[in-house]
């Protein structure tokens, strides 16, 4: 329940601060989930809807070579036990959106994951997508809590005429003072530490309705 307040609070004074067109998030037109015939997961990996009333199985998140791809289906986030953090520490990702969506949608890494099977699940998601714009939010049972609204950023590498993206996002815990997000090696927002508390909890990955994305590089690094 603090951290849930102290992410409330975390985003209030983020939005306060953020430009009027990073607020104002368009509507955008409805499109169904397109089933992806997913069948089981990796070994050790797990996953969960967004939507109570989706499957996962409807989503395809397989091992392909030395990474993962993901064929999106609902939105959705996996991850294993064995990337559980406690203490500082590094997670990174590339992802590769591989075809444009009908609409800009999104992809990215969550972390303090908590309760993620159960009715109060809890963690913080940093998302970017093929538009050039980042976000994070933070979803505490059934409720989302925007921390940084949609926002455009240089850092973050825009879909090319193929509807292609390449983008390296990375969560930066080390630190006694924020957790730093960055986009291919920029930081793109920070995370004071007096709102988050501890950031121990599950690290994994999100990804949005309707994209075709490969991830490589998954890595979750405790600060030596």
């Amino acid at each position: 329940m603090m951290l849930r307040r102290s992410l409330c609070a975390l985003s209030l004074v983020l939005l306060g601060a953020a430009p009027l067109s990073a607020q104002a998030s368009g509507a955008r037109e409805h499109d169904p989930d397109i089933n992806a015939n997913g069948g089981a997961l990796p070994s050790g990996w797990m996953g969960r809807t967004d939507r109570p009333t989706a499957k996962i199985e409807d989503a395809k998140f397989v091992t392909m070579g030395p990474g993962f791809h993901v064929t999106s289906g609902p939105a959705a986030i996996y991850w294993r036990d064995a990337n559980a953090t406690s203490g500082p520490f590094t997670a990174s990702a590339t992802f590769t959106q591989t075809k444009a969506p009908a609409h800009p949608e999104a992809y990215g890494i969550i972390f303090m994951g908590k309760s993620l099977e159960a009715a109060d699940q809890s963690y913080a998601y940093f998302l970017v997508r093929g538009d050039g714009k980042v976000m994070v939010k933070h979803r505490a049972g059934s409720e989302v809590h925007t921390i940084l609204d949609w926002t455009d950023n240089a850092s973050v590498h825009k879909q090319d005429a193929d509807g292609k993206a390449t983008n390296t996002l990375t969560v930066d815990a080390t630190n006694a003072d924020s957790v730093r997000l960055m986009v291919n090696g920029a930081q793109v927002a920070a995370l004071p530490m007096s709102h988050l508390g501890s950031t121990n909890g599950i690290v994994g990955l999100r990804v949005n309705h309707n994209l075709d994305v490969h991830i490589a590089g998954f890595s979750v690094t405790p600060k030596k």
